[in-house]
């Protein structure tokens, strides 16, 4: 059955693994402070998929440093959420393009101490993809079904729907089973067979539509009234936030040209993010495929707080988290607003997510 999310107020936590490709290595005291409320040096990481568009065209097109002036970015790139989360605990970022689950699993792990989301980057990229012979959700039973990380987004989303749909994971025939792989093993892994369906972000969705024969079982919009909920945000370090004000107001004029970029020319836009997976990774998606992936999210700074709290039992009820934590405090969208209202947009709301 189909779950329009409801508000509810609670935080999550989640085992996180360490891992992640540097393009530079940096001590934990990089950011040290140059002038007032400005940082030396900004640590910055994303990941290579179109889901963090903003990131790859703020990277790829100047426009961060643009903004930030005599501060130095550096970036780094990971695979999933909870290696993000690791590297903004271990110091070694101070903000990152992450996907809204893990997100809240750094809130709740730091009892809401150690990050702050500032904005929103995407909204919708998910789909449940399968074997074309597959159209329903209980032809999923006896199946393997790939997701990119223990408690990543796309994961807790797949839990939760399966729960909906009256299926248990497990390993008995009448039972669905979960592989936790990173997003090109889940595209080999396809191909052969050992996994018949995979929950992903884009490009991965358009990957196994396109390069492997999957059809698209659900898109994760269907689930969300009016079809919106955040894939991907801007997470900081609150104590980044609170020693460098200027420099993450910065950051966020930087993050705002590369998203009105992309909504002014999203066919400039496709081919700067296509040429910033390439130079990560080595490897260029077909033109069909970064064109799908474009259609099937929106790049907007609105982090769409009012998800976050069902966002946040959607884990507990996906067996990530057994606790119900308060996440007020979470959003600070001020620098954000500040920076729209300069620019005439409109504010984005907090939903109450802004008072501890």
């Amino acid at each position: 059955m189909s779950r329009l999310r409801t508000t509810l107020v609670v935080a999550v936590t989640a085992a996180l693994a360490l891992a992640g490709c540097s393009r530079a290595e940096r001590t934990p005291d990089a950011a040290a402070p140059a002038a007032g409320g400005t940082a030396a040096e900004l640590r910055l990481g994303y990941f290579p998929n179109v889901t963090h568009a903003a990131a790859i065209i703020g990277d790829q097109e100047g426009l961060f440093t643009a903004e930030l002036g005599d501060t130095t970015l550096t970036t780094q790139n990971f695979n999933a959420g909870g290696d993000a989360v690791n590297a903004l605990f271990g110091g070694s970022i101070d903000a990152t393009y992450i996907g809204s689950g893990p997100a809240i699993n750094a809130f709740a792990q730091s009892d809401g101490e150690a990050v702050r989301l500032v904005a929103g980057a995407t909204d919708g990229g998910a789909q449940l993809v399968v074997r074309p012979d597959i159209t329903s959700p209980e032809q999923l039973r006896g199946t393997t079904i790939a997701t990119p990380q223990l408690g990543n987004t796309q994961d807790i989303a797949l839990k939760v729907w399966l729960k909906d749909q009256g299926l248990t994971v497990g390993e008995a025939p009448d039972q669905v089973q979960i592989a936790n792989l990173e997003n090109p093993r889940t595209l080999d892994a396809f191909r052969q067979g050992s996994v018949q369906a995979a929950w992903l972000p884009e490009p991965w969705s358009s990957r196994l539509v396109l390069d492997a024969g999957a059809s698209v079982l659900l898109d994760e919009r269907e689930l969300w009234d009016g079809g919106h909920f955040p894939t991907t945000v801007l997470l900081v370090s609150t104590d980044f936030v609170t020693q460098y004000p200027d420099t993450v107001r910065a950051l966020l004029r930087g993050h705002i040209a590369a998203t009105e970029l992309a909504n002014a020319d999203p066919a400039r836009a496709a081919t700067i993010v296509n040429d910033g997976i390439e130079e990560l990774t080595g490897n260029r998606l077909a033109d069909p495929v970064i064109a799908r992936a474009f259609t099937e999210l929106t790049l907007s700074t609105d982090p769409l707080a009012s998800t976050f709290p069902q966002l946040a039992q959607d884990s507990v009820d996906a067996g990530i988290a057994d606790e119900l934590v308060d996440l007020a405090g979470f959003v600070d969208v001020g620098p954000l607003n500040a920076e729209l209202e300069a620019t005439g947009q409109p504010a984005v709301d907090a939903a109450g997510l802004d008072t501890p």
